[in-house]
């Protein structure tokens, strides 16, 4: 009943989804507002129905109806109620309703608002998005549909289908397979939301983009309507990814946190574009420039978006993150490339009326230098790509998948990552218009001095490394110079209006959200700098065969093997469990519990690291290894991680920044034609000024 039910409002999802798009369009070319209401109504209907579907799916996960299939591969018995829940997302059918529902949502939301002044984009912005949801639709209903159930057949054959072919009986096992071990880590309870909603975000914007060419629109309303749309789209894709990051170093038992992973770049090239996007319309509504270049990045992202879920749900490429082989590929694929052709058409189309209002008259301009930002975010976005299709090009040619290490990635992409450090201190210093070395040098020379005495310091401290050299010297110099742009400012706000110093900043802060919020995801991106510098320049290991009471060192750390225990949980799990004594200096620290989980219901195991944190660095400890009688002894595999910390704060600031940014302002909208004219009034901006 549940099953049926939950698939029932699948296909009516479907089919109004299908009528809002054709009434959409009638609606605009008959001139028929009417017509788009009642589209509109049938976008904001989707959203209780999908609801209603994953709801369905959620009531069979939590009882246990194994005779579901997709019931049986996600859950079991031993799993908790929580763990149940989230398996909505666990597999490759419920995490494809889930991405549907998301859609419907945010769809739904967005016809929310007044659409008095924007009543032609409107009907676009509707087709737009139902098509991307009626795409999702499809693929659930005809390919991934979680509701199918087993049966057997009149001649003893097992099979798996939605409704009881002919003469068939119901199987109903007694337990599932349940949830693979490595998404059962906290981390992926909230991981793959954040990255669903930051791809579905993103729609919206490209959904305005694509109005905005259809209707011809030459003015930057779509990029004002969407700004929030896609600072939010931003912030969750990039929770996202640290979290992704923080499970890969908790659970894959590897002493690292990226392993540049075909499913890993999947979602952080859609990042690389959004974030320029980001910056590049920035210069839209300041100087009327880039209107080309604002359409292609959106583009770019929404495809890059439809990409990354392809990528990880088709099973074309291998990764520890990927979903099963799938027959959606091929779907996904004819998508990707229609979306492309048509967005691509209407782009030429309009070339001519999205030409530039304005001029870059100065190389050192904010304008110039957010263009070279632009250039270095597609740049990495370009050697992310190549290496990820890479195996499949060279499978198509050759017949053989050769892979792309974490080595040719790092190598192309570091120096590119340390011009966009050097670009992220030097930008905010820059003004719009025109700027000049001296007055770029007199804004930064006090930041640069500061930033010498770090890099003496480092040499006096026996930083040999270049690479270390450049990019903590790069960081220190980011950190200086936006702390004395927050100085500045709330000097001369202080000195102004008599305020303490802390009020000065909050207010500061609060007139310019989205300025001070954006300075604040710079400081994060810089400690994440920091942390990642630090394991991947500083990062040592080991292995040995321990006897109980014997010990091996590394990075000055002593670790001594005492005991192992292996017993069973009331989980389902059977626990083997180290136990090892740490020192430094010979001074005893405490002991940590490496140990290696083995689940009976999937029948697989995962690592679980014994790790001591500290802001200098961490001591990860993995049992790789050991005899049933624990004194014949263990193997351990260690890992000295100098600063890894920074990157986890690093991600925490960057959520606290991006919320800053993203916060509505107190004051009221201006009108678009109001600040086309005082654009075209201003001929400067200070760059630094409150």
């Amino acid at each position: 009943m549940i099953s049926n039910l939950g698939f029932g409002a699948l296909i009516i999802a479907f089919i109004v989804s299908l009528y809002g798009i054709v009434t959409a369009i009638l609606g605009q070319r008959k001139n028929n507002f009417q017509l788009v209401e009642s589209a509109r109504s049938a976008m904001q209907l989707t959203f209780p129905l999908i609801t209603i579907t994953a709801i369905s799916i959620i009531i069979l996960l939590v009882r246990g109806n194994y005779e579901v299939q997709y019931v049986y591969n996600v859950t079991s018995n031993a799993m908790p109620t929580y763990l149940k829940i989230t398996a909505l997302w666990g597999g490759q059918s419920g995490s494809l309703v889930f991405w549907a529902w998301l859609m419907s949502a945010f769809a739904t939301a967005v016809t929310l608002r007044k659409w008095d002044r924007d009543r032609d984009l409107l009907p676009w912005v509707i087709v737009v998005s139902l098509i991307t949801l009626a795409f999702f639709l499809i693929m659930i209903i005809g390919f991934e549909n979680p509701f199918r159930r087993f049966w057997f057949s009149a001649d003893g054959q097992e099979m798996v289908a939605m409704f009881q072919p002919a003469g068939s009986q119901l199987i109903t096992p007694q337990d599932g397979r349940g949830l693979n071990p490595l998404l059962r880590h906290p981390g992926m309870i909230i991981h793959p939301p954040m990255l669903y909603l930051g791809f579905v975000s993103f729609v919206i914007p490209f959904a305005f983009g694509m109005a905005a060419l259809i209707t011809g629109r030459k003015d930057d309303r779509w990029i004002r309507l969407t700004r929030r749309w896609t600072l939010v789209a931003w912030m969750f894709l990039s929770i996202g990814l640290v979290l992704g990051s923080r499970w890969a170093y908790d659970v894959l038992g590897w002493g690292g946190y990226w392993a540049w992973d075909p499913v890993e770049n999947a979602a952080f090239m859609p990042w690389l574009t959004g974030t320029a996007f980001l910056h590049s319309v920035m210069i839209q509504e300041k100087r009327g420039l880039f209107k080309r270049w604002n359409v292609i990045l959106i583009i770019m992202t929404y495809l890059l978006v439809i990409l990354g879920t392809f990528l990880t749900r088709s099973g074309v490429l291998s990764s520890v993150h990927a979903f099963a082989q799938s027959a959606i590929g091929p779907l996904f694929f004819v998508f990707i490339a229609i979306t492309m052709l048509v967005s691509i058409a209407l782009l030429i189309t309009r070339w001519g009326d999205l030409a530039s209002e304005g001029q870059m008259t100065s190389l050192l301009s904010r304008e110039s230098l957010f263009l070279i930002n632009n250039l270095l975010f597609v740049g990495i976005l370009a050697v992310v790509f190549w290496g990820t299709v890479y195996p499949l090009i060279s499978e198509l040619l050759t017949g053989q998948k050769v892979t792309v290490g974490p080595p040719f990635y790092e190598r192309s992409t570091g120096p590119l990552f340390a011009g966009l450090l050097l670009l992220m201190g030097v930008a905010p210093l820059s003004a719009w218009g025109h700027s000049t070395w001296k007055t770029l040098g007199k804004a930064m020379w006090k930041p640069a001095i500061a930033t010498l005495v770090v890099l003496i310091g480092m040499a006096i401290g026996g930083v040999r490394n270049p690479g270390a050299f450049l990019g903590l010297g790069l960081s220190a110099f980011v950190i200086f110079i936006t702390l004395y742009e927050f100085w500045r400012g709330m000097r001369a706000r202080h000195k102004r209006s008599g305020e303490n110093y802390l009020e000065a900043l909050i207010k500061l802060a609060g007139r310019n959200r989205r300025r001070y919020g954006g300075y604040i995801i710079h400081l994060s991106v810089v400690l994440m700098a920091i942390g990642i510098l630090g394991i991947e320049v500083f990062q040592t290991e080991t292995q040995a065969k321990l006897a109980q009471g014997e010990s091996v060192s590394l990075g000055g750390y002593t670790v001594m093997y005492k005991s192992l225990a292996e017993f069973d949980v009331n989980d389902g799990r059977n626990v083997a469990r180290a136990v090892v004594d740490v020192y430094k200096d010979g001074k005893y620290l405490g002991e940590l519990n490496p140990r290696r989980d083995y689940y009976y219901d999937s029948q697989q195991p995962m690592t679980i690291p014994g790790v001591r944190s500290t802001l200098e660095d961490d001591l990860y400890i993995i049992l790789v290894n050991w005899e049933q009688i624990s004194s014949r002894g263990a193997t351990f595999k260690i890992f000295h991680n100098p600063l890894i910390n920074w990157l986890w704060i690093g991600g925490i600031v960057l959520i606290l920044g991006s919320f800053i940014a993203a916060w509505p302002d107190a004051e009221k909208e201006v009108p678009v034609a109001v600040s086309n004219k005082r654009k075209n009034q201003k001929t400067q901006t200070a760059a630094s000024t409150d």
